[in-house]
Formats: structure tokens, sequence, C-alpha cells
């Protein structure tokens, strides 16, 4: 039987009993980064009244995850597996997901056991009055994907939660300012951890007081959903952008009901 064990996000006091249980029983750890894994556990033997497990610990994760599948299957439903990530719930925008299918599809035992997660952590700290959102995971790195992924989440009603990297959040909020610089965001910092902090403000707001905050760390964000109005703003907004006609026509068909041919050929002639 294969469990899936999510593990502190930071803080490892975050850690459940029930999760240093299965630790202690499985014979296999399947983990994202066996070195993340194994330091983790060093702490926990530390710590807590935890032994360190004599077993075997194979890396799993979207690259070598089909690989891997073929090596351990004859292990999976004869043995106690544990499926951890590198920090928080498994599964969710991680390559655990692979394990899950494949368990479903051949009738092997699975569960997923609770625990800490920066998604629901960091929504519960924004103070948004809506109890509904969507997850995005990342946003592409740059280009026209991610200028159209954040247009759509910039256009969607509901609130927003997506993480980023330290080195790319203030392009994110410059981003969002030059989409809408009245939408509210909530940023969260270093969740669970000593240098943990909270942002909320305006895209405008929050681009001043940035010039003043130390970007290292993990991010999560949470992007309120925009109100019911027009798309005409998003669509003044793509036509300011510098870019390619043909990238700006991708962007602007994405968001109306005109294709990209017809967008092409009306920039190309303005």
């Amino acid at each position: 039987m294969i469990k899936f064990i999510p593990t502190p996000i930071g803080n490892p006091q975050d850690i459940t009993i029930r999760a240093l249980k299965e630790f202690e029983k499985a014979s296999l750890f399947l983990c994202e980064d066996t070195r993340e894994t194994k330091r983790l556990l060093r702490i926990l033997e530390e710590r807590f009244d935890f032994t360190y497990p004599n077993v075997d610990f194979l890396s799993f994760h979207e690259h070598n995850g089909a690989k891997r599948l073929i090596e351990v299957a004859q292990r999976l439903d004869k043995e106690d597996v544990v499926y951890v990530s590198d920090a928080g719930m498994p599964i969710i925008s991680d390559p655990g997901q692979i394990l899950v299918e494949y368990c479903q599809k051949n009738e092997i035992e699975y569960d997923v056991l609770p625990g800490a997660s920066a998604v629901t952590t960091a929504y519960a700290s924004s103070g948004f009055e809506d109890g509904k959102f969507l997850f995005y995971g990342f946003l592409p790195n740059k280009g026209s994907e991610r200028s159209s992924a954040l247009i759509k989440v910039m256009n969607s009603v509901s609130n927003t939660v997506l993480y980023e990297a330290p080195h790319r959040i203030e392009k994110l909020i410059e981003e969002i300012a030059n989409l809408d610089k009245d939408r509210e965001l909530f940023f969260a910092k270093e969740l669970s951890k000593k240098f943990q902090n909270y942002y909320r403000g305006t895209a405008e707001e929050l681009l001043e007081e940035f010039k003043t905050i130390n970007s290292k760390g993990e991010w999560v964000v949470v992007i309120k959903g925009k109100e019911e109005r027009a798309k005409a703003l998003y669509l003044d907004d793509i036509l300011a952008f510098d870019l390619q006609p043909k990238v700006k026509a991708k962007l602007l068909a994405k968001i109306t009901d005109k294709s990209v041919k017809l967008w092409y050929q009306e920039l190309i002639n303005s």
C-alpha cells in the first residue's frame, strides 16, 4: 500500500503524529528529492521521538517518474511505501499525481494523509471574503505564454492562488500593476518559517512597498477576482504591449470572439 504523506512547509513542528508513524513503518520512500527527505527525517529524529528508518530511498519526480514506476511496480502493493514531496501536500502541483493515477489504473491501494498546505494556509491568511478560489500553481516563466496565463487569471472573477519564485516576485507585481494597478493582492512570504510575512494592498501600493522588501524566500500570491465589467480594459492593455503582431494577435484572440488571423490582419493594417 502507498501512503502519500504531507510534510511541513517550513516549521518541522507541523509534522503530524500519524505521519511519523507511517515513516517508521515504511520499507520504501519515494521522494521528490531524497536529499530533502533525508534532511527532514534527521531533523525529526533530533527533535521528536522518532527513529530514522534504515530503508530504501528513491527519487520520484517529473523527469524519472515513468521509468521509476517500472522499477518499483512489484513492490507497490506488497510493501509499506510512502511518497513525499519536498514540502507540503503531495500530488498538488507535484509529480506524485503520476503515482496516484498509476495506483488507480492498477487497483493498488493508496491513501492520502491530510496535512500542511501552502495553498490553503495562504488563502486563509489573506482575509479575502470569498470562500471559493482557483489554484494556478506557477505561471509560465516568460513570453507570450506567461502574458496569456496572467491575463486569464486577471480576467477571472474568482480569487486565484499561485506560486512565484523569489527572483520573479517583483516582476509579477509590475505585470499585474500594468494590467490593473488597483487590483487587490495578498502576498505570503516564507509561510510558517522564522521570517514569515504578510503583505496586502493594491498592486500599485505593493509595487512601491517592494522597493524596500527582501524578496528572497518562498512566495504564495492571492489575486482578488476582478469585478464584473467589460473586457475592453484588458484589450487596451494588450494593444499597448510592445509585442510582435503574431504574439499580440494570439493574446487578443484568447479573450475575444475574433480569430488570430483577423486580429493579425487588423494589427498589421493599423
